[in-house]
């Protein structure tokens, strides 16, 4: 299949361009940096997912699309000054922009990674992470939820994955997936959400759902 990947450059996104290509896929990196790792044997595409232009130009013959777009900057310097080099709307902005996109070249597979504590799975929040979303994360967690409405409304095949607390770790070899918002513990690795999103591609049985991600 061909996959895009926007936002590439990140964590989850990385992890998900290297678990496409060991499962034998043609991919396309999307970022506005458009580098990866020289030796992986994927096309790279530098633009602006808030470029609607941009974002259609990358669609165009695609079979299927993994979303991981967010803001890697710090979170407190964020919620008290903006970010300063990501919108503050990058995920529902950009999502929408790829909706539109997906829409008229008929591209239907979408897997968008969001966050744990949307949508169907606010009211699991504890008390510290509910604090941490009220207190530190708010205006992020905010335009997420807006991101996940807008793909739910789309009309295409989509999969909503919401990890809960990222780390940097070895992919767990037996993360928590669950269509019930179940979780194990309050953190999975990047790498574990990767292999994830490279694997929901091939098949059918998320469509349609939004899945959590959890390891012990």
């Amino acid at each position: 299949m061909k996959v895009l990947v926007f936002g590439a450059s990140g964590g989850s996104g990385r992890a998900a361009v290297e678990q496409l290509v060991a499962l034998g896929h043609e991919v396309s990196a999307f970022s506005r940096r458009g580098v990866l790792d020289p030796a992986l044997p994927v096309r790279t595409i530098e633009g602006d997912v808030m470029h609607a232009a941009d974002v259609e130009r990358a669609v165009a013959g695609q079979d299927a699309v993994i979303v991981t777009l967010g803001i890697r900057e710090n979170p407190l310097r964020v919620r008290l000054f903006g970010p300063a080099r990501t919108p503050l709307d990058v995920r529902s902005a950009g999502t929408r922009n790829i909706i539109a996109a997906m829409r008229t070249h008929g591209v239907r597979k979408l897997i968008v990674q969001t966050s744990y504590g949307v949508g169907d799975t606010r009211e699991r929040l504890g008390f510290i992470d509910r604090l941490l979303f009220a207190l530190l994360l708010k205006p992020q967690m905010a335009d997420t939820e807006l991101q996940e409405a807008d793909v739910v409304r789309s009309g295409l095949d989509w999969i909503v994955v919401q990890p809960v607390h990222l780390t940097d770790g070895p992919a767990e070899a037996m993360p928590c997936v669950s269509t019930e918002g179940d979780i194990s513990g309050r953190k999975v690795s990047r790498n574990s959400v990767g292999r994830f999103l490279a694997h929901a591609v091939q098949g059918s049985e998320f469509v349609g759902k939004s899945v959590t991600l959890s390891a012990n």
